[in-house]
């Protein structure tokens, strides 16, 4: 990299830093270090909290992902996405925990459930979390090492130090900073300046591969496929390992499950100025993926092309080299399309994707260590003490504990050592918690029959369905000499669906007494008079229709409803016409084409839009945060 790649780096660390600072003098509060003072408008949640459960791991384990699948993944998602659009519109779960004013989920459980589970939930989530977090340092400072070229080792006063140690100090230190002086607002306010600055690298890299490489060459590689492992056709990809339709289905079905179970962004679900604005937010959220996850599908197919492309049989020699250099077949696999990116981007660009993965970095460890830090406090910590901590005593402690999680994410990823996709330790490891999380929130949240015995056990049985999945995921191989049989997507399957038995056979059975939604909630009893009046509010809702959208609202309704439907209709035309007459092989690749143009421009569009509307938000909540009254009592505990 030249002096201009690392200029790029060293401008987005001094923008960064200068946000965190600009934040300081507004964090007054445990609310505001926990949830920003609940101040945040829908553009600052939908950009911020995106880039938040972006991170540099997330970036590089979907050009595994889409390097292990190619098209066919989208194809897929096409269909998904009209599910996400009914999640996301109607305000799915977001909108009723938004209603409860809970800072954490765990406090949640505690206003419907018990104290005891509180608890018990709070330390699920806080292993789960840490487990799952565990190896971010690592495939960060891996990714960091080979796409920058940097020696395994450098010299320090006379001592040989090694690099990939010293690279997750320095990141895991860096993230440490940014959640320390700000808490949430620091954590929202510099997500939102990377996430902007993360689009517009994504779409620029994008369109400088689709001038750089030939069509005709991608197409040609991609034909090279085996028949029944196609990288252009969806319908024949039944020798495709792990990334299929199966995946992107248990996906969906496990994004319905599990909205907001996972809390490594906990801190986001509360955040929000108002429970309509934290469904807006979900709503925008189906236009913001759009940039990254076509960087993420043309960049790992150019990557593709490269390695197994005569033209570039070179430059496939001397990927194969440097990633000859880790013995890990795994990390090996994650690290392909990065160095096969070091090879291809001039400078400028090394340096734009070098502070993009630093500064995805930054976004998802600050946030997780807030998340993971504050969860232990606020769940486990707090419950048990008898006696109050004052509001600077608060603060303290939950620094305290975002630097254990940070000590202990250093030694995990150390000594881990991994054996399977990225995605599929996520899917495994999140199940720990959100394996059974998914049917106690939504029971709670929306069946007044749920009992809290049927959320221990609910909780219990994914927990222990998961944990047994991790250990096999581990140690199968040892002990029998092959790889386990069920991959991590599947096992989460398993999870949900006992878990969601348990939940609803333990409430029939042992239920009594109704549980008061309405005072959850904190509805008048006119909000709730009939189940007609709720059906239609919930129907107008689904439209974007109700009482709550403004004129804007519902156009924003209506062009997310139209883009994905017209999307929708491609998908079946498409499929019907394979199943049919047969597509051949070329016509999808001109399709393909088509589709990833379309987007692009799209893309282009939506970074403009996002960025205006998100400068808009964050001066208003600048403003809320100087001019509010804090309420020291609201701290997360339940009286």
């Amino acid at each position: 990299m030249s002096w201009i790649d690392y200029g790029f780096i060293v401008a987005m660390m001094a923008l960064l830093v200068w946000g965190v600072m600009k934040s300081r003098a507004h964090m007054q509060g445990v609310s505001d270090f926990l949830a920003a003072g609940r101040t945040a408008g829908r553009y600052t949640i939908c950009v911020s909290q995106g880039i938040a459960m972006l991170g540099a791991i997330t970036i590089v384990a979907h050009f595994e992902m889409y390097y292990n699948s190619g098209f066919p993944m989208q194809w897929w998602e096409l269909a998904m996405a009209v599910v996400i659009l009914f999640v996301t519109v109607s305000g799915w779960v977001v909108y009723r925990f938004r209603q409860t004013r809970a800072l954490t989920m765990a406090q949640f459980f505690e206003m419907r459930y018990s104290k005891r589970f509180r608890i018990f939930a709070g330390v699920i989530a806080f292993l789960s979390g840490i487990v799952n977090y565990g190896i971010y340092p690592a495939v960060s400072a891996r990714f960091f090492i080979y796409f920058c070229g940097l020696p395994p080792s450098f010299d320090l006063l006379g001592v040989e130090v090694s690099t990939f140690v010293s690279l997750m100090i320095l990141l895991l230190g860096t993230a440490l900073f940014f959640v320390f002086v700000g808490g949430q607002i620091a954590v929202i306010f510099t997500d939102f300046i990377q996430g902007i600055f993360v689009s517009v690298v994504f779409v620029v890299i994008v369109v400088f591969f689709l001038v750089k490489f030939d069509y005709n060459t991608i197409f040609d590689t991609l034909m090279s496929r085996p028949a029944d492992s196609s990288y252009l056709n969806p319908f024949k990809t039944g020798g495709a390992e792990h990334f299929d339709v199966g995946f992107v289905v248990i996906g969906a079905i496990g994004f319905i499950y599990n909205m907001l179970s996972w809390q490594g962004t906990q801190g986001y679900n509360a955040s929000a100025s108002s429970a309509h604005e934290a469904r807006m937010a979900q709503i925008l959220s189906n236009w913001r993926l759009l940039p990254q996850t076509m960087f993420y599908l043309f960049v790992a197919i150019c990557a593709y092309m490269v390695m197994n492309s005569p033209e570039y049989a070179s430059a496939a020699e001397t990927v194969r080299t440097t990633l000859a250099a880790e013995p890990n077949s795994a990390v090996q696999s994650q690290l392909t399309v990065p160095v096969v990116l070091s090879m291809l981007l001039p400078v400028g660009l090394m340096g734009a994707i070098a502070a993009v993965m630093l500064g995805a970095f930054i976004t998802t460890n600050d946030t997780y260590l807030h998340s993971w830090g504050s969860i232990l406090v606020q769940d486990v910590i707090l419950p048990l003490r008898k006696k109050p901590l004052s509001p600077r005593q608060h603060i303290l402690v939950l620094r305290l504990s975002i630097l254990f999680v940070a000590v202990f994410a250093f030694f995990f990823s150390f000594f881990f050592h991994q054996t399977e996709h990225i995605l599929l330790f996520f899917a495994i490891t999140g199940a720990i918690y959100a394996g059974g999380s998914g049917s106690v929130i939504i029971g709670g949240l929306y069946w007044k029959k749920g009992t809290t015995a049927a959320a221990w056990g609910a909780m219990i049985t994914g927990s222990l369905l998961s944990v047994g999945g991790v250990i096999a995921q581990q140690y199968w191989s040892g002990w029998f000499g092959v790889k386990f049989p069920i991959d991590g997507q599947v096992f989460w399957l398993v999870a949900i669906l006992s878990s969601v038995v348990t939940y609803v056979l333990v409430s029939l059975l042992y239920g009594r007494r109704d549980f008061d939604m309405d005072g959850l909630l904190h509805r008048s009893r006119s909000a709730a008079e009939s189940v007609w009046v709720r059906i239609l509010g919930g129907l107008k809702s689904l439209l974007g229709e109700g009482k709550e959208f403004s004129r804007r609202d519902r156009w924003i309704c209506r062009m997310t409803y139209a883009w994905v439907f017209g999307w929708f209709i491609v998908f079946v035309i498409g499929t019907i016409w394979d199943f049919t007459g047969g597509v051949s092989d070329e016509a999808w690749m001109k399709y393909w084409y088509v589709h990833v143009i379309i987007r692009v421009v799209a893309s282009i569009l939506i970074v403009i839009w996002f960025t205006i509307g998100g400068l808009a938000d964050i001066r208003k909540m600048f403003f809320k945060l100087r001019t509010m009254t804090r309420d020291h009592g609201d701290d997360g505990s339940v009286s």
